[in-house]
This record gives C-alpha cells, sequence and structure tokens, in this order.
C-alpha cells in the first residue's frame, strides 16, 4: 500500500505564483471580445471586470475555510464528497474528465490556433489544426513524463504577468486612441446581456479554487486566505487595465470584432513585426496554461478510476514516468472531440464556454452549499481559517453561482446543451456501478430462503 503523502513545501508566495499563472492563463487576451459582444458601454465593461474581481474574492474565501479545514489534494472532489457523499463525489469526477477540465483544454487549444494562425496559417482550418497539434503535443509530452516544478511555474507566471503589463502600456501610453468603429450588425438569437458577459467575466477569472488542490502542500495553513486574496487583487487589478488598453487602442467595437486581440493591438503600435512577437508569446502562455490543466486533470481522472472500480482502467499509474498515462489517454481523446465540437459550430471558444459554464456553475454552486452543510454536521471540525461575515459571504457566493448558472442556460447554445446532456450520462456509469458492485445478500438470507424452499 502507499502511503506516501504531499510534503508541506509550500510558502504563501509559491502559492501566489501559482494561482496567479493560473488565473491569467490566456483567457485575458481572448475573452475580452466576448464581453464587448455583450455590452454597450465602455463603463459598463470595466464595472463588469471589476465585479467579476470582487465576486472571486468573495469565493476565495470560502474556499479558503475549506481547504483549511479538510487539506486535501483531491480539492472539490474532497469537499463534495466529504459534505455530500460517493454519489455526488462520482458524478464530479465525470464532469472533470468529460467536460470541465477537458473543455478548458480545448478553449486552451483553440486559443492557441487562432494566435498560431496570426504567425504561420495554415489554410481554412487552420485554427482547428493547431488547436489538435496542441492537444497531442501536450498529450505526448505528459506520456514521456514530462514534469513542472514550482520554480519553473512562477518563471511561465512571470512571463505571464510581464506580457499583459507589456500590453497595458503598449494601449495605455503607446498606441494613438482608436477612433469608434461602426457597431456591428445584430447577430441573429438572443440578445446579449450583461448576466450573459459576467459568465465569460468570470471564465477569465476561473482557476482560483485550483488553489484547493494546494492546500496539503502549504506550509501555513492559514497562508491560503491571505494567497487567494492577493492573487485575486493582483489579477483583478491587470484585468481592468487591460481592458482600459484595449478600448483605447482598439475601441469598444473593435475589442468586439475581433480574434486575437493582444495582436491586433501590438499590430496598430508596431505594424506586423509586432503582431507575431505578442501572437507568439500569447501561444506560448496557451501552451503552458493547456500543459498545467492537463496534469491536474489527468490526475483527477486517475483518482476517479482508484475510488470507482467502473472506471478503474483509468486508476493505472505509470511508476517508471510517473505519470497517469490511461487518465491522459481517455483526456487527449474527450479533448480531441471537444475540439471537433468546436469547429462544427465555427465558434470554438465560446463554444468552449458554453460547454462547460453550466456543469463548472452548478458544482462551484454545491461547493458553496457545502459550507453550510459541513458547518452544521461537524461543528467541532478544526478551522484555521473562518470565512468572514459568515452566513453573508457564502450566501453572496451561493446567489451568485445560481445566477451564473441561471445566465449559462438562458442562452443556451449547443455547447450548453451538449454539456449537460454529456453530465446526464454519467448516471449510467453511477448506476451500473451500484448494480456491479453492491454487496452479497448476507448468509443468514441464504439460509432463511432455503428453509422456505
Amino acid at each position: 500500500m502507499n502511503t506516501a503523502q504531499p510534503a508541506a513545501s509550500l510558502d504563501t508566495r509559491d502559492a501566489v505564483g501559482i494561482i496567479v499563472g493560473i488565473v491569467i492563463g490566456s483567457g485575458i487576451f481572448t475573452v475580452p471580445s466576448l464581453v464587448a459582444k455583450g455590452t454597450t458601454s465602455p463603463g459598463l465593461v470595466l464595472g463588469l471586470w471589476l465585479v467579476g474581481g470582487v465576486l472571486s474574492v468573495i469565493g476565495g474565501l470560502c474556499y479558503a475555510e475549506l481547504a483549511t479545514s479538510c487539506p486535501s489534494t483531491g480539492g472539490d472532489y474532497a469537499f463534495l464528497q466529504r459534505a455530500y457523499g460517493r454519489n455526488l463525489a462520482f458524478l464530479y469526477g465525470w464532469a472533470r474528465m468529460a467536460v470541465i477540465t477537458t473543455g478548458s483544454i480545448a478553449f486552451l487549444a483553440f486559443t492557441f490556433g487562432d494566435y498560431m494562425t496570426k504567425v504561420a496559417p495554415l489554410g481554412a482550418y487552420s485554427p482547428t489544426l493547431y488547436a489538435v497539434l496542441c492537444v497531442v503535443l501536450l498529450t505526448l509530452l505528459n506520456l514521456a513524463g514530462i514534469h513542472q516544478g514550482k520554480t519553473a511555474q512562477n518563471l511561465f507566471t512571470s512571463l505571464e504577468v510581464l506580457g499583459v503589463v507589456a500590453i497595458i502600456v503598449v494601449g495605455l501610453l503607446v498606441v494613438a486612441p482608436a477612433a469608434p468603429a461602426p457597431a456591428p450588425a445584430a447577430l441573429p438569437g438572443p440578445t446579449p446581456s450583461a448576466g450573459l458577459a459576467m459568465v465569460f467575466v468570470l471564465y477569465a477569472y476561473g482557476g482560483w479554487n485550483e488553489a484547493a488542490y494546494v492546500s496539503a502542500e502549504l506550509k501555513n495553513l492559514r497562508s491560503m486566505a491571505a494567497a487567494i486574496t492577493v492573487s485575486l487583487a493582483v489579477v483583478t487589478a491587470l484585468y481592468v487595465l487591460a481592458n482600459l488598453a484595449y478600448m483605447r487602442g482598439l475601441s469598444l467595437s473593435g475589442m468586439a470584432e475581433s480574434n486575437a486581440l493582444a495582436a491586433d493591438l501590438l499590430e496598430r503600435a508596431f505594424g506586423s513585426s509586432g503582431r507575431v512577437v505578442v501572437s507568439s508569446m500569447i501561444a506560448l502562455a496557451a501552451l503552458t496554461s493547456g500543459n498545467a490543466t492537463m496534469i491536474v486533470g489527468a490526475r483527477s481522472n486517475f483518482a476517479l478510476g482508484r475510488d470507482f472500480p467502473v472506471f478503474g482502467w483509468l486508476g493505472r499509474w505509470d511508476q517508471d514516468k510517473s505519470t497517469p498515462s490511461t487518465g491522459l489517454i481517455a483526456q487527449c481523446l474527450v479533448s480531441l472531440a471537444l475540439v471537433a465540437l468546436g469547429t462544427a459550430t465555427r465558434q470554438g471558444l465560446q463554444t468552449m464556454i458554453d460547454y462547460t459554464a453550466p456543469v463548472f456553475w452548478f458544482f462551484f454552486l454545491l461547493v458553496g452549499i457545502g459550507i453550510f452543510v459541513m458547518r452544521v454536521r461537524e461543528p467541532s471540525l478544526p478551522r484555521p481559517f473562518v470565512v468572514p461575515l459568515y452566513p453573508i459571504t457564502p450566501l453572496v457566493f451561493c446567489a451568485t453561482c445560481a445566477y451564473l448558472l441561471y445566465s449559462s442556460l438562458a442562452y443556451a447554445k449547443t455547447g450548453a446543451i451538449v454539456g449537460v446532456g454529456v453530465v446526464v450520462l454519467g448516471l449510467a456509469p453511477l448506476l451500473w456501478s451500484h448494480r456491479r458492485w453492491r454487496p452479497a445478500p448476507r448468509p443468514q438470507a441464504a439460509r432463511r430462503i432455503t428453509r422456505k424452499v
């Protein structure tokens, strides 16, 4: 039996580096375009990004209580299992494998494809070809046993932050203000709303909950709340300033029409050479975030296979290469299927957000409710950090999750419908697992039946 446990080797600075690196990713280079399409006022855009940061901090404080009272490398999976039992934990593990993590990988792959197409186009399906290459390449790298240490993570985080800062400087100080472009023609379908725009905003802020996965490795559990708060304050400042830079350099309508915001902004400032440099930088950021997501996601698949025999084949660990090989392969195949879905809808990035958002916010809501459940069930549980202003703070978090769950479904498109359907399909292996692995009848019952015969 393997009794190895994670060592407490991370300090607050390491945790901040990990959280900022996961959150920033490549969303700030792509999502503002989707937000601009759903709004009509620059002030509203900036307000949404600011509110998104505040709501993320509120959620982070709620997670800090859970992470410090139940430190585990299982993160959300462990919280849900402790609060609601194995059945819901199974569905969450299924959702991570089939929707949440793989949808994020496909989103990052499309981001890589969009920006690499600016550098070296490969024809009509260039973004898709690059997205497929991204998924396959990262899978092969991880199958070969590639690992990232905390030093590498901090380095990549620094490069990502420097990239955002460079865009802010160019947009606010270098490039001339853009003249407002004519408003784009209205697209068929439901009218965009601030609620739907907030779904996109909080997607860009997403990832801070992954801090829960390193809670068991913090030297001081009390530093979790500080790490999350500082990280999200830094991210919020960068996001608001980046949107100011985009609006000044491209205009709000120009943002809405752009498929590669940062590249278009730097092209205005430095010509085609600037476009190539920033496109390459953002493509690298997408690869970096995609690799980190693959590492975490494959290990979630491994945990699901280890805990539930119905997916036992996922619980295989390649000891020589120190990697969950079958979990990686399954993740690759699902991600490629989602790339195909995004290509079929011709809106790869938005389809992946639509696909993951309802499922993500549903389970996020359950985690928020889990705070109340655990306060009732385990009142004496040691809590190194207690969420301030209880119960108001977790109620705000739950209300936010519920509203965003509604918003992500109110304008349901193909991606959202497919995502919810895939989660529902997870009930089939769960029920099969119960039938296949239910306990055998007790001997006493068997003897009574014999006497009746």
